[in-house]
């Protein structure tokens, strides 16, 4: 007898956008959260009384247009605040670069510093659209096999062999669609970030304030190959109803949680928070359940986690379970992160020596602020974190979403939200229980360069190291996309060579988040994805 149909570990976003499409096919799911909330790293936390901050992810645009109508989260809450404008850089020199949805005014902007860009920079953008739009049918399906490995490999029986076929052939329309783009295309999506921009922008301003999406949540520079697809990922997205166009989910990040938490609940799914997951129980190489933290076993055929897969296949299944070819892949994925993330709950407004003004929100704090971006320093900061250290000037993407949504803070009141590049998982001669604070006000003196005082306006501060990720919300090595985006790590090789389509070794277990095709960011792909596998083996 089993408990349930579908066993659930984590309820994180993926987890439950699986839950919710199983539930609505007429399947008992039960989820598992280690925490006391559900969301994963995709939830909203009170900082200080009356301050609520997104903890971890903090922008919305990934989220799947349609996962939003076929679980109806607006009725559960969800609401996107889009941006305009999108982003704010402010210069040593007093000028600054401003870029928003309006094409004139970006062009505008852009001039300011080079004429040939601004011509330019509507053909780069319309460029990314039609790669993004080609790739799009790879990302909302799983990807076939790709690779002919043996057999001792993976055992791939007739049936499959033909979906992988199809699978192939449907992926080379997609990119067969791309005509005389298509050898531009694969370049951005192996070449670096900096080689891309190069080929297109003169402007350091505008290339590094575009470089950042090429490098956030990574353990790369600009000018690491691979950091292009980085930069194509950033702009897939139109969750607001416009590509590219990010905004903030209002009440924070966790409203896009708790809206799947309420329409899987209503579709039946059992939620359970506080309960820790110790084991995936296994007998003659199938799942038959999982063992709690307190002892006792809940049993299903099937079983989805929504961990990374190094928790997953690392630590939550004994060393014989799998085998040793896979466990030897799954040790080898790269998890290496230097991103760190700083809430802070303040009193007043940033005031930029660039655009004053600090009474009232203005465009300069709508976006996402880049704090001291040229090409130099990001290549600089990542040479820092290479030897183990932090830079004395940092990589910071500062946004404030109470500028826009002020249910967020007292009235006058802000939360901002800093995610920062490049804090390494380890530091050399220190540790960061020595180091957070230091590195913390690094960051603050960082931004009091362009808004002077600012720091002195600081009421309450959380600091989250990648070390702090790992532990409080389980990602491996502080990797926010459950594993690096690179090349080697995407596609048909996500999570590991020949298993991308969500199954794993084992019958019945099953991947569903980040770590699994078609990887990070909040977008929910992974979890229905991996929900459409098990229901094809059903």
């Amino acid at each position: 007898m089993h408990d349930t149909d579908v066993i659930i570990i984590g309820a994180g976003h993926n987890g439950l956008t699986a839950a919710a499409y199983l539930a609505a096919a007429g399947r008992r799911v039960t989820v598992l959260e280690r925490r006391a909330v559900v969301g994963g790293a995709c939830v909203s936390e009170e900082l200080a009384p009356g301050y609520k901050a997104s903890t971890c992810s903090y922008l919305v645009s990934l989220l799947a247009p349609d996962i939003i109508r076929d679980l109806d989260l607006a009725r559960y809450g969800y609401r996107m605040i889009p941006r305009d404008p999108a982003s704010f850089t402010p210069l040593d020199d007093g000028r600054y670069l401003m870029l928003g949805r309006d094409s004139a005014t970006n062009q505008r902007e852009i001039s300011k510093f080079s004429r040939r860009d601004a011509e330019a920079y509507p053909r780069y953008e319309a460029f990314l659209t039609r790669v993004a739009e080609a790739l799009e049918p790879i990302l909302d399906n799983p990807v076939p096999a790709l690779l002919p490995l043996p057999q001792s490999w993976r055992r791939q029986p007739l049936g499959r062999r033909i979906s992988d076929l199809l699978g192939t052939l449907r992926l080379r329309r997609a990119l067969a669609k791309l005509g005389a783009d298509q050898p531009a295309a694969m370049r951005l999506l192996l070449d670096s970030a900096q080689q891309v921009l190069d080929r297109w922008f003169e402007s350091d301003v505008l290339k590094a304030t575009l470089a950042t999406d090429g490098v956030i949540g990574a353990m790369a520079a600009p000018s690491t190959p691979g950091t292009g697809y980085v930069l194509l990922h950033h702009v897939m997205g139109h969750a607001g109803g416009t590509r590219g166009v990010w905004g903030y989910a209002a009440g924070g990040m966790g409203a896009i949680s708790q809206a799947l938490a309420a329409s899987a609940a209503q579709r039946g799914v059992e939620i359970h928070t506080q309960t820790s997951v110790a084991q995936i129980e296994h007998q003659a190489g199938r799942v038959t359940g999982v063992r709690l933290a307190d002892g006792r076993v809940l049993k299903a055929p099937i079983v989805m986690s929504n961990a990374t897969p190094q928790v997953t296949f690392g630590q939550l299944l004994t060393p014989n379970a799998l085998p040793d070819g896979f466990n030897q892949a799954v040790a080898a994925i790269d998890y290496s992160s230097a991103s760190a993330k700083i809430n802070l709950a303040v009193s007043r407004l940033p005031d930029f020596s660039a655009c004053p003004g600090s009474d009232q929100p203005g465009p300069q704090h709508r976006g996402t602020i880049h704090i001291g971006p040229s090409m130099d320093a990001l290549e600089r900061a990542y040479d820092a974190a290479k030897y183990g250290q932090f830079s004395p000037h940092p990589l910071i993407e500062m946004t404030i979403p109470s500028a826009l949504d002020d249910s967020l803070a007292p009235a006058g009141h802000h939360i901002v939200q800093l995610f920062v590049q490049y804090a390494p998982y380890s530091l050399r001669d220190a540790d960061w229980s020595s180091q957070r604070d230091r590195f913390a006000d690094t960051c603050l003196a960082e931004i009091d360069r362009y808004a002077p005082g600012f720091s002195q306006h600081v009421l309450h501060r959380q600091v989250l190291t990648p070390l702090d990720l790992e532990r409080e919300f389980a990602l491996t090595g502080g990797n926010i996309f459950h594993g690096a985006m690179t090349p080697s790590q995407l596609l048909s090789l996500r999570p590991v060579p020949g298993w991308a389509d969500h199954r794993s070794p084992l019958q019945g277990l099953y991947l569903c988040g980040a770590g699994a095709h078609p990887g990070g960011g909040v977008s929910g792909l992974p979890g229905r994805n991996a929900a459409r596998a098990v229901m094809r083996d059903a």
